[in-house]
């Protein structure tokens, strides 16, 4: 959300787009909750024939975007170069963080049900989890309870790790540290994105 915020281009969350869609009741979001609740990743072609629509929007399409939470697998980066070409993505972040951190900071989360800001135990809403934002309801996410998160960093050394492998061979991946604030992780991407648009990689 930061990073879409600093280069004005739309945040591509898969994330936000499922919660939308359990929260509407729609298909995908009857199909999508039960999974989601246990910390499963959801089959790739559902997330990417999700992430397709939105990736055809005027806005996207216009400016660019800061895609979030996606892809999680190979087949979803097979998938997403497919729906991109003959363009591609200019560059896949990977922020190094050590597991128990992760365990931490998402056990701690907190979110707005309306707009989906985030806020944590260490850093509540101003007045008794009321959002600052918008003034819904900022509760735990389902899906972040210690079991769920354990289960979905299983899946992440499993299926996710590979991806790393994938955009490094293709010359499109940078890492950086994920320890810090949030403004402070902000600007490390900040720094690889402009480092690698000075080398003129087609940004």
């Amino acid at each position: 959300m930061r990073l879409s915020h600093h280069y004005v281009v739309p945040h591509v969350s898969t994330g936000d787009m499922l919660r939308a869609a359990v929260k509407q009741g729609t298909a995908i979001g009857l199909k999508a909750k039960d999974q989601m609740d246990r910390g499963e990743l959801l089959g790739d072609e559902l997330i990417m024939d999700m992430v397709e629509e939105r990736l055809q929007e005027s806005d996207v399409r216009a400016r660019g975007f800061v895609l979030d939470g996606c892809p999680r697998t190979v087949a979803q980066a097979e998938r997403l170069a497919e729906i991109l070409a003959p363009f591609d993505l200019d560059l896949a972040i990977d922020i190094e963080i050590h597991t128990s951190q992760v365990l931490r900071r998402l056990a701690a989360r907190r979110v707005c049900m309306d707009c989906g800001a985030n806020y944590s135990l260490s850093a509540p809403p101003l007045i008794n989890w009321t959002c600052d934002v918008c003034g819904g309801e900022v509760v735990q996410r389902e899906d972040d309870t210690e079991e769920a998160i354990s289960r979905r960093l299983e899946l992440y050394e499993y299926q996710t790790a590979p991806l790393i492998d994938w955009y490094k061979f293709r010359n499109q991946l940078q890492s950086v540290p994920g320890t810090g604030s949030p403004d402070a992780v902000t600007r490390r991407m900040v720094k690889v994105i402009e480092d690698r648009r000075q080398k003129g990689s087609g940004f």
